[in-house]
C-alpha cells in the first residue's frame, strides 16, 4: 500500500486530498498511468505531467524514480516564489 497525496489544482480535479492505494507500479510514471486509467478525473489531472512535480517520502524527484520502499507519493504544481 502507498499513500498518494494531491495538492492545489491536482486535488481539485481529482476531488480528494489523499488516498491509500494498492499498486503494482515500478516507477512514478507507471503509477501515473495506473491512475489515469482509473477514471476521467485522474486522466484530466495527469494529462500534462510537465505541469506537475512529484515528491517521494517528501523528497522532490523525477517521474522516472523507483517506487521501491516508498510510503508516500505527492503530486503538486510547480511552486512559485514571491
Amino acid at each position: 500500500m502507498i499513500d498518494v497525496l494531491y495538492f492545489a489544482w491536482v486535488r481539485e480535479r481529482i476531488g480528494v486530498p489523499r488516498e491509500r492505494i494498492e499498486t503494482s507500479a515500478v516507477t512514478v510514471a507507471d503509477l501515473v498511468e495506473e491512475l489515469k486509467a482509473r477514471e476521467d478525473r485522474y486522466a484530466a489531472a495527469f494529462a500534462d505531467t510537465s505541469a506537475l512535480r512529484v515528491a517521494l517520502d517528501q523528497e522532490l524527484t523525477e517521474f522516472s524514480a523507483s517506487l521501491s520502499g516508498v510510503r508516500e507519493v505527492a503530486f503538486f504544481p510547480p511552486m512559485t516564489g514571491g
